[in-house]
């Protein structure tokens, strides 16, 4: 009932104003045209970062990690009909946070689930929580790679998939913590496969410099 790239998530925005949700789709850089996606990133690599996920933040998450500054995060507020609460929840997490790219330049989000349930409960493991997360997606996901990685420092689990895409395919990927709050999901999607590479410094950024909340 939901998809991860955003389309059913962003539609249940304008239904339910669910604060931070919105749709991946749309627009075109300021010249009208394609994007140069190595130069965009090799430059959003080189802007200043900021900490996100720390009280006081857009976002207060079991973790903290690094985002370029011209990213904007926005905590997500779940409406209280349950049909529409249920278009933010994947597996056993819920979107918490959504930070767009757009102030960037580019067309989609890097999303943030959590939850303290299940595969997601105290205890479980990055890979578990992983797998349960992609079972549930509305993507049509293949080509499904897992494996273990560190976030920081942190034990993570990673996947890297293809996605459907309207009449195309995407890239898109995602890695899974367990912190003592319970599971955690980050998610990079995009409008496209090359957004999804132009928007690859950040994520990867953020993967880097992750670390337990206070």
């Amino acid at each position: 009932m939901r998809r991860v790239g955003g389309v059913v998530v962003g539609a249940a925005v304008a239904v339910a104003m669910l604060t931070g949700c919105s749709s991946e789709t749309g627009g075109e850089d300021k010249k009208g045209g394609k994007r140069d996606v190595k130069a965009g990133a090799t430059a959003k690599e080189a802007a200043p970062a900021r900490t996100l996920g720390d009280k006081g933040t857009a976002c207060e998450l079991p973790v903290r990690f690094e985002l370029e500054k011209s990213w904007k995060p926005k905590a997500v507020d779940m409406p209280a009909d349950k049909e529409l609460a249920a278009l933010g929840q994947q597996g056993p997490v819920t979107l918490v946070c959504e930070i767009d790219a757009k102030p960037a330049g580019h067309i989609g989000f890097l999303r943030v689930w959590t939850g303290t349930k299940g595969a997601a409960a105290k205890g479980g493991t990055p890979t578990a929580l992983l797998k349960a997360f992609m079972a549930d997606s509305d993507d049509s996901p293949s080509g499904v790679k897992y494996r273990e990685i560190k976030a920081g420092d942190l034990p993570a689990a990673e996947v890297t998939y293809t996605a459907k895409a309207l009449d195309d395919t995407k890239r898109e990927r995602a890695l899974a913590v367990m912190t003592p709050q319970g599971g955690l999901v980050l998610h990079l999607g995009g409008l496209d496969t090359d957004e999804h590479e132009a928007m690859l410094p950040a994520y990867e950024r953020a993967k880097r410099t992750m670390a337990y909340g206070a």
